[in-house]
């Protein structure tokens, strides 16, 4: 078999480069398809075609001469095809005996290349082994030991997507393709989708108030494109709505929806600042099993906890205890217990319908997945007086887009609750003891709280950038809390959740702090004292 460069690592990882001439190739495979294509569908016939182009040149090449092998003799004059050069076409211009006692009696031929006017010298007649005898180590005619399109782009996708992308996305006809999603198309192909469509698709958007898909939204828009059919006609106004600030994709169990930026709450575009995490690096090894026993139970949605594994699609319903930032800004976690129960989409927020299994009121919820928590639910807390640490259920319904949300009552009774007072400009704070009403079950360790967020935000944004903030919190909040009871001692769950209120952190790095600091004594079952 004849040495193929599409069959070499060196060439996809270190030569391939898409050129001028593998633009029209994919411009006529886009065209010829009518519809969009993947990157990786690209690449996997952009493979296909250097294959062919390469067979096709080889078969063209090898009509001109003899394929080049040290075995055999030639005679001056003789064409002589050199695959190993790139089948370069050479003539033999003389032929004289060759001397190298390992190899016994050969030729050494002179050939004349008139491509580059040079002349090199080949052995002929070698009856010893050479590589090129078997042409890289194969038989002729064994074809079936080539790589396949497939298993080319399985070995080298990295490399070959990297250079279509940077050609399709930055080259010099960059403005030739359209890219969606992971989709491309031609831009020639798009419907002509103009401000005026925007802002009526702006309007239509304000007056339902809700997210629409891109099927409703272009009977109103009229784009008069008969030519263009009407997949290609939503594919375009995706592109177009895609490209103004005004509009956001959304997502849902329908598909992506369209809705205005700004009719999202503020928290669904930008996470408020306690409930941005801090994840710095400690000993995980370090931590005692009760220690990770406790921060299992708290299930932050930042933690590392390895027995916090996802919960079943199947599990209809789960529960979880409220803690003071998303007490504070009407949010809900996305735990390993709590995120499955929302739906899944491949965007960075999607709308929800949350029902209040008390009184069946109907809340509009976004789920933001990066920073893995749900908000709008600040009315329903306030309706119902929850407190921080308030123990909340979450249940699946046979909608989509719809869960059920619920807390344990009981009767209402006032309860002794921390309280902090936050001195921001001095960087102080601390906590006393005040009686609240909880009508709820909840968990007498993790219940905290202040109205203050203006000064809890500006106390956060204070320790913005020192790599020190969480020792020093935890410095000043555990003798403030040790204060509040009688045996002079703070279970590690207040600890965490008085933390939190202040600077947002996982369970983890705030234990490891409580136990590498010889200030702090662990007391058992949780506790900790000042020594």
């Amino acid at each position: 078999m004849l040495l193929r460069r599409t069959q070499t690592a060196s060439f996809w990882r270190d030569q391939f480069r898409v050129t001028s001439e593998d633009l029209d190739f994919i411009h006529e495979l886009i065209l010829d398809a009518e519809s969009p294509m993947t990157t990786g569908q690209l690449a996997l016939r952009l493979i296909q075609e250097y294959q062919r182009r390469e067979t096709a040149r080889m078969e063209s090449e090898l009509k001109k001469g003899e394929v080049y092998q040290p075995k055999n003799p030639y005679e001056v004059g003789e064409t002589l095809i050199f695959p190993a050069m790139d089948f370069v076409v050479g003539e033999v211009l003389e032929t004289r005996a060759g001397q190298n006692p390992e190899h016994g009696a050969f030729d050494v031929i002179s050939v004349g290349f008139a491509d580059t006017d040079e002349t090199r010298e080949f052995a002929a007649n070698l009856q010893t082994g050479h590589r090129l005898n078997g042409t890289n180590g194969h038989s002729a005619g064994d074809e079936e030991a080539l790589l396949s399109a497939e298993e080319i782009h399985s070995l080298y996708r990295d490399e070959i997507e990297e250079s279509l992308l940077f050609t399709l996305e930055d080259g010099d006809r960059n403005e030739d393709f359209v890219q969606i999603d992971e989709y491309w198309l031609l831009a020639d192909m798009l419907a002509e989708v103009h401000v005026g469509h925007l802002n009526i698709a702006e309007a239509l958007l304000e007056m339902q108030n809700r997210p629409m898909a891109t099927e409703e939204l272009l009977p109103e828009l009229d784009l008069q494109a008969e030519d263009v059919s009407e997949a290609m006609q939503v594919i375009s106004l995706d592109h177009a709505l895609s490209g103004d600030d005004r509009f956001d994709q959304v997502g849902s169990g329908r598909g992506p929806l369209w809705f205005l930026g700004r009719l999202e709450p503020p928290e669904a575009l930008t996470p408020p600042p306690l409930l941005q995490p801090n994840l710095s690096r400690y000993s995980r090894s370090l931590l005692s099993v009760e220690l990770l026993q406790m921060e299992w139970e708290l299930d932050d949605e930042w933690g590392e906890s390895a027995a916090s594994a996802p919960v079943s699609s199947v599990v209809p319903n789960v529960s979880f205890t409220l803690t003071f930032p998303h007490w504070l800004y009407g949010t809900l976690p996305l735990s390993s217990r709590t995120s499955g129960i929302f739906p899944q989409s491949a965007q960075e927020r999607s709308m929800v319908t949350v029902v209040d299994g008390r009184w069946g009121n109907r809340y509009t919820a976004w789920v933001v997945r990066n920073g893995r928590y749900v908000c709008g639910l600040k009315d329903w807390m306030a309706a119902h007086n929850l407190p921080v640490s308030a123990l909340i259920t979450l249940e699946r319904t046979g909608e989509q887009d719809e869960v059920v949300i619920d807390f344990r009552p009981r009767r209402m009774r006032r309860e002794w609750s921390r309280i902090a007072k936050v001195d921001a400009d001095q960087r102080l704070f601390g906590f006393e003891m005040n009686k609240v009403q909880i009508s709820c079950e909840y968990d007498e360790h993790v219940i905290v709280t202040s109205e203050d967020r203006e000064g809890l935000e500006a106390f956060n944004a204070g320790f913005e950038g020192n790599d020190a903030a969480l020792e020093q919190i935890v410095e000043m909040i555990v003798p403030e809390i040790t204060k509040l009871n009688p045996q002079g001692t703070a279970h590690v769950k207040t600890i965490y959740s008085a933390v939190n209120m202040f600077w947002r952190c996982p369970p983890g790095p705030i234990f490891y702090t409580l136990i590498s600091n010889p200030r702090f004594e662990d007391a058992g079952d949780g506790f900790f004292k000042v020594r």
